[in-house]
């Protein structure tokens, strides 16, 4: 699916919310990427099989 010079990672892979952002939707929240993820802003993910992924960052307290 990605045609870039350095390949997005896949949608299976743990890194695949870093793939490059093909069209921002802000006003409703949500990204699709190049490898077919919709990333919602709360950190929640659709997958291209329909599958979703809740948010599985985990986000630190500043010291």
């Amino acid at each position: 699916m990605c045609h870039h010079v350095t390949t997005c990672p896949d949608a299976d892979s743990d890194a695949r919310d870093l793939a490059a952002v093909v069209s921002s939707h802000p006003e409703q929240g949500w990204r699709l990427l190049c490898n077919g993820v919709v990333l919602f802003d709360d950190d929640g993910e659709l997958l291209p099989d329909g599958r979703a992924v809740a948010d599985h960052h985990v986000w630190l307290a500043p010291a």
